[in-house]
């Protein structure tokens, strides 16, 4: 009689996932679980305007990614339901079954990658530094913010956090832990810079008359920006890679950037 054998690590990884992801395997993957049950549960983070944010007079969602979240619900027949998460915990979340797919503005990383499926991208961002407009004369490049001296503040579990350590090592990384944001630190004189994508920059200067976007005409590190759903699951990987080909196609997501202000 042959014995099948199951790794060790297998079957220790299989006693770890949460039981409403086994019954999902089980009954055939979580997209059909998502059609059975009616709902998607959308992670989000709803502190990245404009792509996801809080209304502040209804306290409900709103911005590029919840539209898109919307849309995605629509196509599918089911009722999206959005779940709060930070940058922090994001991937967790979906590890723990809090959520089937996050919709934030979450660009592309190796580390993201290894933890999380990436779904094809739907746009690109890039990295620019803000200050304030009375230290906006004392950056007059790159390599003056990779100085001693110079703090600069980013989002805890955010690519721009990455990014600081990487490029910019002789400066001082201040991490900022959500619900905080690394701007307010900014307007608060405790960072000197902050590392924000072309997305947001756009939006806070807007907001905020005292920052400033500094080389606006030399972003650094372009990067993809993705969908993000579990890992292990590529039928529901691959229904979000078609719709969000055919939605391309379709020209939604052109129309999506130029209403909230970002370029796809």
């Amino acid at each position: 009689m042959l014995r099948r054998h199951i790794p060790a690590a297998a079957a220790a990884a299989s006693l770890l996932l949460p039981a409403q992801a086994l019954a999902q395997q089980a009954n055939g993957g979580r997209l059909q679980a998502i059609q059975s049950a009616g709902r998607i549960r959308i992670g989000t983070t709803g502190d990245f305007n404009p792509m996801s944010f809080r209304d502040p007079a209804t306290r409900s969602y709103r911005g590029h990614q919840i539209e898109a979240a919307e849309q995605l619900a629509r196509d599918m027949g089911v009722r999206p339901e959005f779940v709060a998460t930070d940058w922090r915990t994001l991937i967790n979340g979906l590890q723990a079954d809090q959520y089937d797919v996050v919709f934030t503005g979450t660009s592309m990383s190796i580390a993201r990658a290894m933890a999380a499926s990436f779904t094809i991208p739907w746009g690109r961002t890039g990295f620019i530094p803000l200050t304030t407009r009375r230290n906006a004369g004392r950056f007059a490049t790159w390599e003056a913010l990779n100085q001693r001296g110079v703090t600069v503040g980013t989002n805890l579990g955010t690519t721009m956090e990455q990014f600081v350590q990487q490029a910019l090592p002789a400066a001082t990384l201040r991490r900022v832990e959500s619900p905080a944001r690394d701007w307010q630190e900014l307007l608060g004189g405790r960072v000197d810079a902050t590392m924000s994508t072309v997305i947001e920059a756009a939006f806070l200067t807007r907001e905020y008359p005292d920052l400033v976007s500094l080389f606006s005409d030399q972003p650094r590190n372009p990067i993809p920006m993705a969908f993000m759903a579990p890992l292990q699951d590529p039928v529901f990987l691959n229904f979000l890679n078609a719709w969000v080909t055919i939605r391309q196609a379709s020209g939604f997501f052109a129309e999506l950037g130029q209403k909230w202000g970002v370029s796809a």
